[in-house]
């Protein structure tokens, strides 16, 4: 190397001459574009180190999309085995629970059960409200002309308001459920523990009557048992906010209304209920043999031949032919009635004598026909 740069001195002096000159004009001078101006070592710069990131930056694009193609869909292939698993098992539990509920409304018919359906609501618009902390109600703007009466139950879509207290012309009031002089017969969703929701003189929702050794799950939600023959079964009532051990012998469970109960504007009164049982499929389930003798075809009735079967030249008659023909066979009528005439003997059969004095027939009406009387020879 030594031997190189000693034997073309001159000319590598020269290239490195050459080069910081470039390299200084190369600083001092400026591109000016429309926005900006940017200096030409720069610009050189950017040239010469692009092609170079652009290709380490479609290596590591390369490299990320076999990743996430292959290696990554291996794992994505036993999460779809487990899914399809699950999906299985879903099915076979739903088959279960359908079956189940369908036995518990055979049950019901069984039994003679009946529940409670909404037939027939009105809506009303809120126009007041008591005003008191002591009673908490609203009013109403449909009465008695709308066919409204006490003790009818106020819903919204949320949830239970409450119930029709007093009834007039125009107007109504409605208790809500949080005063402390009203009762909703409940009952917990998922441990099926019944109680009364009563209100407390602060406004919040209590169910009592509910034993401390019993288990009351926060989040539960509460529905309408149905037992205040007022609020029919499965409405929704508001969820557990929170449990805990009372002074007595039944827990504190604090409920959460499901109805803004403070910003009523409009409800629906339930203005007529109906008692049903409820209805179950006629037809139960087919049976394997039964879809398959459905779906087969059915073997012909073969015809019965009146012609005699023949074997080594002997004939033998078909006895089903004869039951055949027998029980096709019209039957005999009643005799008709005898007539004498006096046609001569060489009458063909197929013609018919003239009627002459002769003839004589004997039939009387109320007895059997009278035998012929044998004509003189």
């Amino acid at each position: 190397m030594e031997s190189v740069l000693t034997r073309y001195r001159n000319v590598t002096i020269l290239v490195a001459v050459l080069f910081a000159q470039i390299l200084g004009l190369a600083i001092q001078v400026k591109r000016t574009t429309d926005n900006e101006s940017s200096s030409l070592i720069r610009i050189w710069a950017l040239d010469l180190v692009t092609p170079l990131e652009r290709g380490i930056v479609d290596a590591q694009m390369g490299i990320a999309g076999i990743w996430r193609n292959y290696f990554y869909l291996r794992g994505v292939r036993a999460e779809n085995r487990q899914l399809k698993q699950q999906i299985e098992r879903l099915q076979m539990e739903q088959l279960r629970l359908s079956q189940d509920a369908e036995q518990a409304r055979r049950l019901q018919v069984l039994l003679g059960f009946k529940e409670q359906f909404v037939s027939k609501t009105t809506a009303a618009q809120v126009i007041g409200s008591s005003g008191s902390e002591q009673s908490r109600s609203i009013f109403i703007d449909k009465g008695t002309l709308d066919e409204l009466a006490p003790d009818m139950a106020v819903i919204t879509a949320e949830g239970v308001v409450g119930k029709v207290l007093h009834a007039y012309k125009s107007t109504s009031e409605v208790l809500l459920i949080n005063d402390q002089t009203s009762g909703v017969g409940s009952i917990l969703e998922q441990s099926r523990l019944q109680g009364v929701l009563r209100g407390t003189v602060s406004g919040d929702l209590l169910l009592d009557k509910v034993m401390n050794d019993e288990q009351v799950q926060p989040g539960e939600r509460v529905l309408t048992s149905g037992g205040d023959q007022i609020f029919p079964k499965g409405l929704l009532i508001g969820t557990v906010r929170k449990s805990s051990r009372g002074s007595e012998a039944f827990l504190d469970v604090r409920v959460k209304p499901a109805a803004d109960l403070g910003r009523l504007e409009e409800v629906l009164v339930i203005t007529q209920k109906e008692d049903r049982t409820p209805e179950t499929a006629e037809a139960g389930p087919s049976r394997a043999v039964d879809i398959l003798a459905d779906r087969l075809p059915s073997v012909p009735v073969k015809p019965v031949s009146d012609k005699p079967a023949t074997t080594n030249g002997t004939t033998t008659p078909n006895p089903l032919a004869k039951i055949t023909s027998s029980a096709t066979k019209p039957k005999p009528k009643a005799p008709a009635p005898q007539t004498v005439s006096d046609a001569p003997p060489d009458t063909a059969a197929g013609e018919q004598a003239p009627p002459t004095e002769a003839t004589q027939t004997h039939a009387t009406p109320d007895s059997e026909p009278a035998k012929p009387e044998t004509p003189p020879q």
